[in-house]
């Protein structure tokens, strides 16, 4: 059975994850840090949002199983409310529609608990669903094939411990049937959907509902360092390098038509792995896969401008980054507690903040809010 050890699993069950550390060190404009201004607050876990028409702001509260809209006023309205068990996700909007994910049992070590759907409401509320996208892993697992774990250099000693200790990392293991689909990017007739459980993007075809797999994000190998190895308890694993599973946060198009994907690095978020966190580029023609950028921490939401620059939310890095087009180079566009995601509308970035609350215990504290600043 897979255990995945990764962010997205414990923020699927609410669970207590590492407190934030100071991420890579980045490059901060001095010269322009951009005031920020509240558009709504009181929310409960507020991981994703998107901005609609006349700028209208939808934004998931997750873990309260909430699709919401925020008013001019900073009112806010709940236009969808989850059934008991099931939490909302990657929220998105064309016209006067939005789209949305909806899941329950995502790291079950039972298929058959595993349920996500992309559903679709009006402006009357009405609700369609689109497509199953739990029995598209089912059916398929994308990574089946992609082996995870220590690498074949790795002791006997190592392996070894790594199989007797019931909390350490599986010594080594293929991709297993997992499903939590997290965020969605709409274009024409097509949505693709960043699925965290099956470490891939999806393409979904919003007429017909066809579900196909676009890419598989590949493994992300680390060499563990003495601090890593005891984190994950397996002390005697040190200097060998294990290949944690890539964890797709969101998922974007950029103006050069490829897709832009955030992935979180499987394993916790402590000091001692350090920011392993990435963004990939996606051929969606070809699902060629490449890595843009990484060293970064906890990354579970991005942007692209029209410009090219990507806006990437670092969750436990208490920051919103900015990679230039083309190049990525690095720099501080705004510090602020937990951002968990963020849009990007003509000029102007909107964001959610204060998100999740590592040291909070269950259930998830109404403190998340939704912000908005110029990017000029």
């Amino acid at each position: 059975m897979k255990r995945k050890l990764t962010l997205i699993a414990c923020l699927a069950t609410a669970a207590v994850i590492a407190p934030a550390s100071a991420s890579v060190a980045s490059d901060r404009d001095h010269r322009h840090e951009p005031e920020a201004t509240e558009l709504a607050g009181g929310l409960v876990s507020p991981l994703h949002l998107a901005v609609g028409t006349n700028k209208s702001v939808l934004v998931t509260q997750d873990f309260a199983g909430k699709l919401s809209r925020v008013n001019r006023d900073k009112t806010v309205t709940n236009i969808y409310q989850a059934a008991a068990g099931f939490g909302v996700a990657g929220v998105e909007t064309r016209g006067a529609t939005t789209f949305f994910l909806e899941t329950a049992g995502a790291g079950s070590p039972n298929p058959a608990e595993l349920k996500g759907f992309l559903k679709a409401i009006n402006p009357r509320g009405d609700v369609r669903q689109i497509a199953d996208l739990a029995e598209h892993e089912r059916k398929n697992n994308p990574d089946a094939g992609q082996e995870y774990g220590f690498g074949r250099d790795a002791s006997t000693k190592c392996l070894d411990q790594a199989a007797a200790i019931a909390d350490a990392p599986p010594a080594r293991y293929n991709g297993a049937l997992d499903s939590n689909a997290y965020a969605t990017a709409v274009q024409g007739n097509t949505a693709y959907v960043a699925d965290a459980g099956a470490n891939a993007v999806l393409k979904v075809n919003i007429h017909s509902g066809a579900v196909s797999t676009v890419a598989v994000l590949p493994p992300r190998p680390s060499v563990l360092t003495a601090e890593a190895a005891a984190a994950l308890k397996a002390p005697d694993c040190a200097n060998f390098k294990y290949a944690f599973e890539p964890v797709p946060t969101d998922v974007e198009i950029g103006p050069d038509g490829w897709l832009y994907v955030t992935s979180l690095p499987g394993g916790p978020e402590v000091p001692g792995l350090g920011a392993r966190g990435a963004v990939f580029k996606i051929n969606p023609w070809t699902g060629h896969t490449r890595l843009w950028v990484d060293g970064i921490l906890s990354p579970t939401g991005l942007a692209v401008a029209n410009t090219g620059d990507v806006y990437v939310a670092s969750l436990f890095g208490n920051e919103i980054l900015k990679f230039s087009a083309w190049k990525g180079h690095r720099s501080v566009f705004l510090p602020v507690p937990a951002p968990a995601d963020v849009e990007i509308h003509g000029r102007t970035l909107y964001a959610t903040v204060d998100a999740f609350n590592p040291t909070a215990p269950p259930p998830p504290p109404a403190e998340g809010r939704v912000i908005k600043a110029d990017t000029r």
